[in-house]
């Protein structure tokens, strides 16, 4: 990862959002929970030491734990994984502001979340994604949160979508994206939210 250390933790936390949000089975190799310097190597153990020096480790370490757990609590993102109904994009054509975003459906296409990834270290205000429905959006993850070791730039929690029309879509979210950072997101109103 380039950048100063804050940077690579960031862009690694957003990646892992992508990751997870993303269709398919997910691979993490041993020391990649908690963002292991060194190549992982049979000859010797992890450096759990890293967990003890500073809150960057740490933090990336809670991050996989949630994200685990979100993937077990929410079949938006394991239930239709290799069937086209389970994935849309809402925008995939945002290349100068290296910014996607995308909806994941469970088996019940009304039970949805929302992922969206800010690739760049410039915060983005007022950034408008389409979404399906009305309604109050909770933010399940926001990988800055000071939790995970990032500045706590976010949404305070969720948005309501406003009836104004964006991405072919009836509603939208006028989104704050943290720098490299990477947002989960699941109507509060929808069927099967939890």
């Amino acid at each position: 990862m380039s950048g100063d250390t804050w940077q690579k933790f960031a862009n690694l936390r957003c990646f892992y959002v992508y990751m997870y949000g993303h269709p398919g089975k997910k691979l993490l190799f041993m020391g990649g929970e908690f963002g292991q310097w060194r190549e992982w190597d049979h000859d010797r153990e992890l450096d759990w030491h890293l967990l003890t020096e500073g809150s960057h480790h740490k933090g990336l370490q809670r991050l996989v734990q949630d994200l685990n757990r979100l993937y077990r609590c929410q079949p938006a993102l394991y239930e239709v994984d290799f069937d086209p109904h389970g994935f849309e994009w809402i925008d995939c054509h945002d290349w100068q502001g290296s910014i996607v975003s995308f909806l994941r459906r469970a088996q019940n296409p009304n039970n949805f979340i929302v992922v969206v990834c800010n690739f760049t270290p410039v915060p983005r205000y007022g950034y408008r994604i389409g979404v399906p429905i009305e309604g109050y959006y909770v933010e399940l993850l926001n990988s800055d949160a000071g939790l995970y070791g990032g500045g706590n730039l976010g949404n305070s929690g969720g948005i309501m979508a406003e009836p104004i029309p964006e991405h072919g879509r009836p509603f939208s979210l006028l989104l704050t994206l943290p720098p490299l950072g990477g947002l989960i997101l699941k109507s509060a109103t929808a069927t099967g939210a939890a």
